[in-house]
């Protein structure tokens, strides 16, 4: 398949190589119109794509020839909800006593790798704690670790008590109340100080969270936690440092506030009215969905002693509502974008949440649009990803299968490219 053995060797550890690379591509979708074209040669200079020609262009002596003529080729995936440092188990809150921050960073490592060997060459990482997915993107930018491009938010903003303090529900000697610098506010100065700290940490976007969460262990998982005028000063203030911020949001009044302090998304969405979706699709509001940790924790909710009480009620009653949901936003109009929250579920697994999608009434081009050409806007990216076209990064997935006839498809990538290395192949 590839020209010779050598080369094969140097794209994997990511020697620099002059010469440039020649794939035949069966078949290439195009995520700028969603069609899929046949017969089609991708030259890649570097970690580019130099140029995309109809038919298959022969190799010159010099080019690293790659033959996926029997394969359908798209752009790399792109995951707008993940948490890498994560891992969803019943020892998942004891860790948070008995873990320390290099444990996360180990695992973490170990989870990007399985994202992108899955096909998912970039991700949107929305809450950690010690910045260990900010350092573990730095480590892949660098070359040190393999993983996919990591767009960070850093730890998460919430209220005290809110979903994302830390210290909910521990041991009062074990902790404090948190504050600014550990992403915990209350009124709109210490909401500009949050923002500010997470500038300081280096961090790519910021999120809040509007309401209540499943996961953390407090009662309720869908109250507003913030008033308006503190998420618009997050929001304002986040502008000002040239942040887009995401707001994690169930309950339909968070929603709508969120989307009235000018956020880019909302994550989740669970409990999304008619009047929200409204609001949403006329604010050009882009919504993450996140099915599979709506069908994760509903699942794993069944099994005694997975979950704490509290927990367990919340992910019982909001969990198996995410699919309805799904389907009345797409069917007003919203702007959606893909997510999976991977971390509540198993990293490498993301690809799932595409017969999710499909199951809601989204036609299979748009789920896959949503994860390449979407979710490139949301991430203002679009110069750089979210297609297969001259000057973007060279990104690119290869299934053995057409996905829009069998989007499950997804779930069995066979070749990998992230920035014109191979990662993966058949």
């Amino acid at each position: 398949m590839v020209k010779t053995f050598l080369t094969l060797v140097f794209l994997c550890v990511g020697m620099t190589i002059s010469a440039k690379t020649l794939i035949h591509a069966g078949y290439l979708f195009n995520a700028e119109n969603g069609t899929i074209e046949p017969q089609m040669s991708i030259v890649i200079v570097e970690d580019r794509v130099a140029n995309v020609l109809e038919g298959y262009v022969n190799p010159e002596p010099d080019d690293i020839y790659i033959d996926l003529t029997g394969y359908y080729i798209l752009p790399g995936l792109i995951d707008m909800h993940v948490h890498l440092s994560n891992e969803s188990s019943r020892n998942a809150y004891l860790e948070r006593v008995t873990w320390n921050a290099a444990d996360y960073a180990i695992r973490a490592t170990k989870n990007a790798e399985s994202t992108l060997i899955a096909g998912f060459t970039t991700v949107r990482n929305l809450g950690d704690s010690d910045t260990v997915t900010i350092s573990l993107r730095n480590a892949v930018d660098n070359g040190i670790v393999i993983g996919p491009r990591i767009f960070s938010s850093g730890k998460t903003i919430s209220s005290t008590g809110g979903h994302g303090d830390s210290s909910n529900s521990l041991n009062q000697r074990l902790t404090s109340d948190l504050g600014p610098k550990d992403g915990v506010m209350n009124g709109e100065q210490e909401a500009i100080e949050s923002v500010r700290f997470r500038y300081k940490e280096n961090a790519d976007l910021i999120k809040f969270t509007a309401t209540g969460g499943v996961l953390s262990n407090a009662k309720d998982g869908q109250n507003p936690q913030m008033t308006l005028n503190e998420m618009r000063a997050i929001v304002s203030t986040a502008k000002d440092y040239g942040f887009k911020v995401a707001a994690h949001a169930h309950g339909a009044e968070g929603i709508k506030r969120a989307v009235l302090s000018g956020v880019d998304s909302i994550e989740h969405g669970t409990l999304m009215d008619n009047e929200g979706a409204a609001l949403m699709r006329d604010n050009g509001v882009y919504y993450v969905p996140t099915l599979l940790a709506g069908k994760w924790v509903s699942d794993k909710a069944l099994l005694e002693g997975y979950y704490p009480p509290f927990v367990e009620k919340k992910a019982l009653e909001i969990g198996p509502k995410l699919q309805s949901t799904f389907s009345m936003a797409y069917q007003a109009g919203v702007k959606i974008a893909f997510g999976t929250d991977s971390g509540v579920s198993p990293h490498g697994e993301n690809a799932k949440e595409f017969s999710l999608m499909v199951k809601g009434g989204m036609p299979a081009k748009e789920a896959i649009m949503s994860a390449t050409i979407y979710a490139a806007d949301l991430l203002d990216e679009k110069e750089n990803l979210g297609s297969i076209v001259k000057d973007k990064y060279a990104d690119l997935i290869g299934v053995s299968r057409n996905p829009l006839e069998d989007i499950s498809i997804l779930e069995t990538v066979d070749f990998v490219m992230k920035g014109g290395k191979v990662v993966k192949e058949p």
